[in-house]
C-alpha cells in the first residue's frame, strides 16, 4: 500500500516553532479558515466545496425502493465516501484507509444520526415503497481538513436536491418526470456542520482551526465538534492523541458555533442565488411577460 510522504524533521520543527509564535505558513490566524468557495452544479443535488487546495464534490440522488423490515414507515438515507488516488497518492481504489473510514463515520453521525433529514417523509407506501436517498462524496484534492469540507458539501447537496413528485391512486404509485411536475425538495429539519480543531505542543496547548495537510501531519491531537446554528451539539469526536483541557474544549466549541453560523449563512445565500439563477426563464418570467402584454 503506498504511503504518504512524511514531512522532514526541518519542516516539522519549522511548523511547530511558527505555531508557538502564533504564526501559520499561509499567514492565517489560528482560528481562521482558508478561503471558502461553494458552488452548485447544473443538476439539482450537486455541491462543490473548496477550502484552499482541499476540494470535495457531493452528489445526491434518489430512487424508489423497499424500506427496511424493522423501519417500515421510514425511508432510507446513506452517505458513501470515495477517496481516490487523484486526491492523494496515499489512497487506493477499493482499499479504504483509516482516513476514509473516519470520514465516513463522522459524516454518518453528524448528518444521518442527528436527524437532519426527515426520513419519515421519504415513505411512500408503508412497508412497501419508499425513497432511498444517497449522497456520494468524492474527494478531488486533499490538502487537509477533509471532514469539515465534506460535511459542508453533503449538507449543501441535500438542501439543493430535488426529488421527483409522486402520487398514489388506487394503490398505484406514479413517479412524475420533471416535465410533468416540478420536483420537490427534501424535508430538512436542521443543518449540522463539522468544525475540526488540531492541537499542537507537548500538552496540546495550541489550538488551530482548519489545518492544512502539513499541519495535520505534525499535530498531537484533533477534535471534531458537530453542531448547528442553534448551538445544539450533535457529536464531539476526539480520536486519540494527547488529552485536551476541558476549558480549552469549551472555548473551541464557542468559536465553532460562530463558524457554523457563518457556514449556515453561506449555504442559505448560495441557495438563494441559485434559485434566482434558475428562475430566469421560469414561472416568474412567464408572469412578468404576461403582465407586460
Amino acid at each position: 500500500m503506498p504511503r504518504e510522504a512524511e514531512p522532514s524533521l526541518s519542516e516539522r520543527q519549522f511548523v511547530l516553532q511558527a505555531l508557538q509564535e502564533n504564526l501559520r505558513l499561509d499567514g492565517r490566524e489560528l482560528d481562521q479558515y482558508r478561503p471558502l468557495e461553494l458552488s452548485f452544479g447544473d443538476q439539482y443535488g450537486v455541491a462543490d466545496v473548496t477550502f484552499g487546495r482541499t476540494r470535495v464534490l457531493a452528489k445526491a440522488s434518489a430512487e424508489v425502493t423497499v424500506p427496511y423490515a424493522d423501519r417500515p414507515l421510514d425511508g432510507i438515507f446513506n452517505i458513501a465516501t470515495e477517496l481516490s488516488p487523484m486526491a492523494s497518492p496515499a489512497f487506493e481504489v477499493n482499499r479504504p484507509t483509516e482516513t476514509e473510514i473516519l470520514l465516513s463515520r463522522l459524516l454518518e453521525k453528524t448528518v444521518r444520526r442527528s436527524g437532519a433529514l426527515d426520513t419519515e417523509s421519504l415513505c411512500l407506501v408503508a412497508g412497501q415503497k419508499c425513497w432511498s436517498v444517497r449522497v456520494d462524496v468524492h474527494v478531488l484534492s486533499h490538502d487537509g481538513n477533509l471532514i469539515d469540507a465534506a460535511c459542508l458539501a453533503v449538507v449543501a447537496a441535500l438542501r439543493h436536491f430535488r426529488k421527483p413528485d409522486t402520487s398514489i391512486e388506487g394503490g398505484v404509485l406514479t413517479v412524475y418526470t420533471a416535465a410533468e411536475r416540478e420536483a420537490v425538495p427534501l424535508s430538512w429539519l436542521h443543518s449540522p456542520f463539522c468544525v475540526t480543531w488540531s492541537f499542537f505542543g507537548d500538552e496540546g496547548e495550541t489550538a488551530v482551526l482548519d489545518a492544512t495537510r502539513l499541519e495535520e501531519q505534525v499535530r498531537v491531537a484533533s477534535c471534531t465538534v458537530s453542531l448547528n446554528k442553534h448551538g445544539e451539539i450533535c457529536q464531539i469526536a476526539k480520536l486519540g492523541g494527547v488529552p485536551v483541557d476541558a476549558v480549552a474544549l469549551l472555548q473551541c466549541t464557542a468559536v465553532a458555533l460562530t463558524k457554523v453560523k457563518e457556514f449556515s449563512e453561506l449555504v442559505d445565500k448560495k441557495l438563494a442565488e441559485d434559485v434566482k439563477k434558475r428562475d430566469k426563464g421560469g414561472f416568474m418570467a412567464e408572469l412578468s411577460a404576461e403582465n407586460e402584454r
